[in-house]
């Protein structure tokens, strides 16, 4: 496929998640969408006269080119959207952006994704939480993810850094600069153990607008999000209502009713829009995370009999990865999520798999 192709689709205005598949599954590849006539381009569901008209006469390619190069420059790692390897909880989500660029060594698809969010005023009560919860979730080797701001943000990278965790610091603009600026050596420290991930080219300044989308990013590529320390309105509030959008499991830790930066967690518990927790073993059992690092055994397939056809489907993803979220399910099965629910379901009432904490399932052995 053509990256360069692939950067000027991500380049035309208005085209996310949606509307850049309908293209993709209409043409074929990204390259036959900037070589598509007028006529076919206005068959595309939401490809209305402006955009196609940017299409047609491939005017985003001057912006394309300038990226490329940017690239290849500084050695980053380019993900389009239907990538193998695009982070896969993220692309479930239905506004997952069309590209990403990331520096760094972490793996997007570690097998244990937790979002650390919270005030930018964060307290030595709020830092201490961060630095005994990221301490105790170790033995998962889990890799963390947060906005890079000041506060809780800061905390959750700089303890993960002590302790070698992978951070990822997700970007509100482009990877050629680093806001606020005091991070840049903790930003630099992280690319050799974790790395930088952005939707947005470069040139991009970190404009108000960005944040929200900056975290959707930290809300879909997690397992959990973890509000330590907010206030009533604020980003980490933001983010938590996007990982409760996307069927993601919220954690907040409870504050003082009279606390300023205690209210955004206190609310998002009082509204069930949260889990209540005071330390990681609350998230392990939620989650179903043993923290036994043995392997488990996998069942046998030959002992499942009487399946149907999508029943077997889910039962040789669930022998091969053991316990799975229902959304990695849903991608790895290839189910729409209403018949993949319908099915698990009926697997439950037969016996053959069970549900564990978290919207997680796994065969009965």
């Amino acid at each position: 496929m053509s990256l360069f192709h692939q950067i000027a689709l991500s380049c035309l205005p208005g085209i996310g998640s949606v509307l850049a598949r309908n293209l993709l599954s209409y043409f074929g590849n990204e390259e036959e969408v900037f070589k598509a006539k007028s006529r076919h381009l206005g068959k595309v569901p939401g490809i209305g006269p402006k955009t196609k008209e940017l299409i047609i006469k491939h005017e985003v390619f001057k912006f394309a080119e300038h990226e490329l190069k940017f690239i290849e420059k500084y050695k980053i790692k380019p993900f389009f959207l239907t990538d193998g390897d695009y982070p896969k909880r993220l692309r479930n989500c239905s506004d997952a952006p069309v590209m990403l660029y990331f520096k760094g060594n972490a793996d997007l698809n570690n097998t244990k994704i937790i979002s650390i969010v919270g005030t930018r005023n964060a307290t030595d009560y709020g830092k201490e939480i961060c630095k005994n919860l990221i301490a105790d979730l170790k033995i998962h080797d889990p890799l963390v993810v947060s906005g890079l701001a000041y506060g809780i943000d800061g905390a959750a990278h700089k303890e993960s850094l002590k302790l070698d965790i992978p951070s990822i610091g997700v970007l509100a603009h482009g990877l050629d600069r680093i806001y606020p600026a005091q991070h840049r050596n903790m930003a630099e420290k992280m690319l050799d153990c974790g790395g930088l991930l952005t939707e947005f080219m470069s040139g991009t300044i970190p404009d108000r607008e960005n944040f929200p989308k900056r975290n959707r990013i930290i809300a879909g590529l997690s397992d959990v999000t973890i509000v330590v320390e907010a206030n009533i309105k604020g980003g980490a509030l933001i983010t938590a209502e996007l990982a409760n959008s996307y069927n993601r499991d919220v954690f907040a830790f409870p504050g003082r009713i009279n606390d300023e930066f205690s209210l955004g967690c206190n609310y998002l518990i009082k509204t069930h829009r949260a889990n209540l927790i005071t330390k990681a073993a609350d998230i392990e059992y939620i989650m179903g995370w043993n923290r036994d690092i043995e392997k488990p055994v996998k069942p046998q397939l030959s002992l499942l009999i009487n399946l149907t056809e999508d029943e077997q489907v889910i039962a040789n993803v669930l022998s091969s990865n053991g316990s799975v979220a229902v959304d990695e399910l849903s991608y790895l099965t290839g189910l729409q999520q209403s018949r993949l629910a319908v099915t698990l379901l009926g697997m439950e009432m037969k016996g053959t798999i069970t549900s564990l904490p978290g919207k997680v399932y796994k065969l009965v052995q």
